[in-house]
C-alpha cells in the first residue's frame, strides 16, 4: 500500500477512526482476494482511497478523510484509474471554499441524500437489551459463516466472503452474531483504536428484519467497547428524509447516538 504524503489540514477524529478501519480491512484481506478482485488501498495522511470494483457498496469505492488539496489530487488521479462506481466523501458544511471549488472543477456531482455521521460516548454502566434476541461474539471457527452472512446482507458477490471472514479474531476487531432461538440472524462488527471505535457490518437476514437484532448488536458493541477502553463510538448510515426514512438511523438514535454532520457522496464521472 502506498503512503505518499501527510495531510496538513485537520481531519475530524470521527473520520480518522473510520479510515483506519478500512485501511486495516485492506491490510488483513487475503492476498489472493486482493489479486483476484483488484482490491487496493492508498493511505494519505489520516485518510485513504480504497477500491473494490466488484463490491456494490460506496464504502469500498471511495476517498475518505483527505483534506489537503495536493492529497486530493493524488487520490483523484489514483481513483480515476480504477473501475466501478467511485466516490469522494466530504462534509460540505465543514469543507473550505477551495475544496468545494476543487470538487466542482473535477465535475464530481452529489448523489443521493448523503450519509449521516453519528457519535456517542461510551456507556458509564452496561446497557441492557430486552426481547428474544441474544448476542454472542463470533469465534474464528465461525468466520466463514460471518463472512457469508455479511455478503448476503449487503448483496456482495459470494467470492468476497473472505474479505469479511478475515476480520474475525484480528487485533482491533470484535465481531458479533445476533441470534434467535440459537440461530444466527444478523451480524455486527467493531474496530477499536486509541479510545475510538467504528461500528459497521450491520446486516440482517431478510426474513428476520425488524425484530430488534440490530439494536441488540449496537448494545453489545457499546458494552464490549467500553470494556476495551473505548471512549467514543462512531457510525454512518444513509441520511434519512421525510420521504425516505431509515430504520438504521432510528435504531442508532434510540441507542443514544447523536448525528453530528451529513457527509455527501460525490460521484466520479464514468469517463474519469
Amino acid at each position: 500500500m502506498d503512503h505518499p504524503s501527510a495531510s496538513r489540514l485537520a481531519v475530524p477524529e470521527e473520520d480518522v477512526i473510520e479510515a483506519r478501519a478500512f485501511i486495516d480491512l485492506f491490510m488483513i484481506a487475503p492476498q489472493t482476494l486482493a489479486d483476484q478482485a483488484a482490491f487496493c488501498c492508498m493511505q494519505l495522511g489520516a485518510g485513504c482511497a480504497i477500491s473494490l470494483p466488484s463490491a456494490p457498496a460506496i464504502g469500498l469505492n471511495r476517498i475518505l478523510g483527505i483534506a489537503e488539496l495536493d492529497d486530493l489530487d493524488t487520490a483523484y488521479a489514483w481513483m480515476s484509474k480504477k473501475a466501478g462506481r467511485r466516490f469522494l466523501q466530504v462534509n460540505p458544511d465543514a469543507a473550505p471554499q477551495q475544496t468545494r471549488d476543487w470538487i466542482r472543477k473535477k465535475g464530481l456531482l452529489p448523489e443521493g441524500n448523503g450519509w449521516a455521521k453519528l457519535r456517542r460516548a461510551a456507556p458509564i454502566t452496561p446497557l441492557t437489551h430486552t426481547g428474544d434476541i441474544s448476542t454472542q461474539q463470533v469465534n474464528v471457527a465461525e468466520a466463514k459463516i460471518f463472512g457469508s452472512m455479511m455478503c448476503a446482507g449487503f448483496n456482495f458477490p459470494a467470492n468476497l466472503m473472505p474479505l469479511w471472514s478475515a476480520i474475525v479474531g484480528k487485533e482491533g476487531w470484535t465481531c458479533f452474531f445476533a441470534e434467535l432461538k440459537g440461530k444466527a440472524i444478523a451480524t455486527g462488527a467493531m474496530y477499536a483504536s486509541n479510545g475510538w471505535a467504528w461500528l459497521g457490518g450491520g446486516a440482517t437476514i431478510p426474513e428476520f428484519r425488524n425484530r430488534g437484532a440490530q439494536k441488540a448488536l449496537i448494545t453489545a458493541r457499546l458494552n464490549e467497547g467500553a470494556t476495551q477502553g473505548v471512549k467514543s463510538f462512531v457510525v454512518e448510515t444513509a441520511q434519512p428524509t421525510a420521504n425516505d426514512p431509515n430504520i438504521s438511523h432510528a435504531n442508532l438514535i434510540a441507542t443514544g447516538f447523536e448525528q453530528i454532520y451529513t457527509r455527501m457522496n460525490y460521484r466520479f464521472s464514468d469517463a474519469s
